[in-house]
């Protein structure tokens, strides 16, 4: 598998998308590449509510803290805006969308040339390369 891409899909059932972020109960984790995905993990939650509980979304976006994106069928503004801040890409699908269905469009993407979003992201997963400044440095450049 070359350098996979981690995203998570919150489900009931580990085959759709059909819950909202921030009330979640799970959320299935798989590393993507183009040619093959493999299932990760499913980090599991307690029963919790939609609205006035923002103690939770720090839990949730720290067990999606390697996934460049996050599948749900709703985010709300907070949760949005924190995903973001970590690197997480929020993705909005339809009620029950169905997770083979959207790993082959991600690996399809893949494929042909990521969305900007996707590219970003991978180039975030990257670990940084201490010697990046070498050439610069070599070239004449200054602080």
């Amino acid at each position: 598998m070359e350098r996979p891409v981690k995203v998570a899909f919150a489900t009931t059932d580990l085959k759709h998308v059909d819950q909202h972020f921030g009330a979640a109960k799970s959320f299935a984790i798989y590393a993507i590449d183009r040619e093959q995905a493999r299932f990760v993990e499913a980090n599991e939650f307690g029963q919790l509510d939609m609205d006035g509980n923002e103690d939770k979304l720090g839990v949730k976006i720290d067990a999606l803290n390697e996934c460049v994106a996050v599948y749900s069928q709703a985010v709300g503004a907070s949760a949005m805006n924190q995903l973001k801040a970590n690197g997480i890409q929020p993705v909005k699908v339809s009620p029950g969308a169905e997770i083979t269905d959207l790993i082959e469009s991600l690996q399809d993407e893949l494929r042909t040339g990521p969305s900007r979003w996707l590219a970003k992201a991978m180039a975030n997963a990257l670990p940084s390369d201490p010697s990046r400044f070498d050439a610069m440095e070599a070239e004449g450049w200054e602080e």
